[in-house]
This record gives structure tokens, C-alpha cells and sequence, in this order.
């Protein structure tokens, strides 16, 4: 973008006309810090960081300083149309890491690869268990694939008898150095080796088996301790049983994603097991004797009289263990009354005569409020 030919590339610097080089270029690194996209976003912060790299660019250059002062924007006028050095044909900025290793000297890294020993990948897996599993806790097995060390070249990806060579382009270093020049002063551009991927070495007779990775996938199977009391979509993590690492490193961990199967009569909230339990009417109005399933196996319990839709029973201690720590929880039993749709006879005629004792309920009379019972107080109806 042109600057505006009327500009003072001074007071953009907040700097005065007479500056010397040491304070032009600290007030540029302070304003270049302070406005930077990467660091302050927004396109006022961009507009404001090209003025002041471009006013930086002319003043610092002893012949374009001169030719300003003189002429103004007219005596640079034939540089307006690209940006400073490092910024040409761009639209965006570096990252601000990136600039200010340039700007105070250092060097820019991109892309290298360490040389020494690294973790291997972390793996996942998936591990389906039983809702008595869950919660009682079990022991199982598991397959799976992993990336181990080639057993025929021993994961130095070189055939038997051979060994890799050094690297020519970088000497073996994994690393190559380009000295590049800026606006900023010179720079040391340090990348991974595009010969060697940062290795520092060629395999010139690559394993038959690993074709020179030095790793191969082979199926494992290892047994998994599964904590009681687990819920579904937990992991477990198993260290060291990822990819084998690079160079000597650690191997990588295997996250075991838990699956729990949905059981066909009882139901999980948090570490207690519901039941939802049926009655017939006579059960519900009589009470009575019933044998309710558990996780521990069918147990008897006693119903009382008059049990309502919806009351619950509660079985202490009969739910899923406690995970890490000791105890249960408990099994609620839910009661449902079942209403039977279809009667023969016999059944008709005996509720017709249980109704007929019953007679008709009616609804209870609302309590009176505190107002209400405050209003017939002050007329003296209370």
C-alpha cells in the first residue's frame, strides 16, 4: 500500500529529524513490538506496523535518508511500491517469533527435526464390557496393532551386513544453515536437512522387512485390569504400550476407551442401580412378599401395603462399586402398578364389589394460606 506522499517518516518514529542510528533503530523496536499483527490484531495495528517498518526502512539507509530529507517522499518515490526487505509479495506477517529472531539477530528454525531420542506415537483402543463388569470390576485381554522395532535389521532400517552413511548435504549434522540478509541485519535461517529429513544419515541399503523405517506394525495382545465401579467412556492409560519411540526413545502410552453395554432391566445414575419394578393392584393395596433381581442375584423383599406409583424402595449398599474408592451405592427399586387393560369375569365382578366399599374419592380440600387464613382473621371468620 503507498504511503501518503505528505508523511513524516520522523514523527512516525517519534523520533526527531537530527536522530542518530542507535535511537532510530530502539524506537523502531519498541513501536515494531508494540504494533506487530501477530501481537496486537486488527487492521488499524497492520497499517500502523507497515508505516513504521517502511519510514524505518528509508531512515536507515544512509543514500534513501538523504534523498528524503531533501526531497521528501518524491526523492524515495520509486520504492514505494514494495515493501521492505523480508516482506515483499506479502500480504501477512511472519509469526512474531519469527520477526523479532530476525530483528535482534538470531536465528529462524523451520521445520527441524531433533536428532535425539523421541517418544512413540500414543495409541487408542477400545474395550466393550458388560454392565456387571463395570461394576464389579474385571480383568480382560485386548489385540491390537502397534509400530515395534524391525527384529531383522534391528531398527537401524539398514539390510543385515550394512550400515547408513553420513548424510553429504549437511555432513551429518540433520541441519542446514542459510545466512540471509534484511532489513533487520543478517540473519542464520537453521531448517532439517532436505536430504536426510534431519537424520543426519542416508540408508543406502534399505531392511527388506521395515523397506528403512526401522519399525514394523505387529499385532499385541496385553491384559487390561479394569477398576470397579468404571463408567462408560472413561480410559484407561497404559504407559509404554504406544509405538515404540525413535532413537532409543520412551514408547508411547495406549488409551483404553471403556464401552459399557446397556443392560435389559437395570439402569445407572452415577454409582446407584435402578430398577423399574411392576405390581398388580392387589399387591400394591395388600402389600406383598416379591423376589427382585440385584447384582448380587434375586433377593426377597418385603412390599408394604397402600405403595404408591412412583415410590421407590431403596436396597442399601446393592449398586455398582465406588471408583477408587471403597463401598457401594445403592439399588433404588421404582414401583410401577400395573392397571390390567383387559378383566374376564370373575375379576370384573370382584372389583365392581371392591368399588362399590370403596366408594368414590374425592380431591382433598386446599389449605388455607397464610393470607387467606390473615384476610378471615381481619372479617372474622376465622
Amino acid at each position: 500500500m503507498p504511503l501518503n506522499t505528505q508523511e513524516d517518516l520522523y514523527e512516525s518514529l517519534g523520533v526527531p529529524r537530527d536522530v542518530g542510528g542507535g535511537d532510530l533503530k530502539r524506537s523502531y523496536r519498541r513501536l515494531a513490538m508494540e504494533y506487530h499483527p501477530d501481537k496486537n490484531p486488527g487492521p488499524e495495528s497492520a497499517e500502523r506496523f507497515k508505516e513504521i517498518t517502511r519510514a524505518y526502512e528509508i531512515l536507515s539507509d544512509p543514500q534513501k535518508r538523504a534523498a528524503y530529507d531533501r526531497f521528501g517522499m518524491a526523492g524515495v518515490d520509486n520504492s514505494q511500491g514494495s515493501g521492505p526487505a523480508g516482506f515483499e509479495g506479502s500480504s501477512s506477517f511472519d509469526g512474531l517469533g519469527d520477526i523479532f529472531e530476525q530483528f535482534f539477530g538470531g536465528s529462524g528454525r523451520q521445520g527441524q527435526r531433533s536428532r535425539g531420542p523421541e517418544q512413540g506415537a500414543d495409541l487408542r483402543a477400545r474395550l466393550k464390557l458388560t454392565f456387571e463388569e463395570a461394576a464389579f470390576g474385571v480383568e480382560k485381554e485386548i489385540e491390537y496393532q502397534r509400530q515395534e522395532s524391525c527384529d531383522d535389521c534391528q531398527g537401524n532400517g539398514s539390510a543385515p551386513g550394512s550400515k547408513p552413511s553420513s548424510c553429504s548435504e549437511c555432513n551429518g549434522l540433520g541441519e542446514v544453515r542459510r545466512a540471509q540478509k534484511s532489513v533487520f541485519g543478517q540473519f542464520v535461517n537453521v531448517s532439517a536437512c532436505p536430504r536426510c529429513q534431519g537424520e543426519g544419515r542416508i540408508i543406502t541399503s534399505p531392511c527388506v522387512i521395515c523397506r528403512g523405517a526401522g519399525r514394523v506394525n505387529k499385532n499385541r495382545r496385553i491384559g487390561v485390569t479394569v477398576p470397579a465401579g468404571i463408567t462408560d467412556d472413561l480410559q484407561i492409560r497404559l504407559s509404554g504400550e504406544g509405538d515404540v519411540g525413535f532413537r532409543g526413545g520412551p514408547a508411547g502410552g495406549l488409551y483404553v476407551l471403556v464401552e459399557v453395554a446397556r443392560h435389559e432391566r437395570f439402569y445407572r445414575q452415577e454409582d446407584n442401580v435402578l430398577l423399574d419394578f411392576p405390581l398388580n393392584i392387589a399387591q400394591a393395596a395388600l402389600g406383598a412378599e416379591v423376589v427382585i433381581p440385584t447384582l448380587d442375584g434375586d433377593v426377597e423383599v418385603d412390599i408394604p401395603n397402600g405403595i404408591q406409583q412412583g415410590d421407590e424402595i431403596v436396597l442399601r449398599g446393592k449398586g455398582t462399586h465406588h471408583l477408587n474408592r471403597g463401598g457401594r451405592g445403592d439399588m433404588i427399586i421404582r414401583v410401577s402398578v400395573v392397571i390390567p387393560d383387559k378383566l374376564n369375569d370373575e375379576q370384573r365382578s370382584l372389583v365392581e364389589e371392591l368399588s362399590k366399599t370403596l366408594g368414590t374419592p374425592s380431591l382433598p380440600e386446599r389449605r388455607k394460606s397464610f393470607f387467606d387464613r390473615l384476610r378471615d382473621a381481619v372479617s372474622g371468620d376465622a
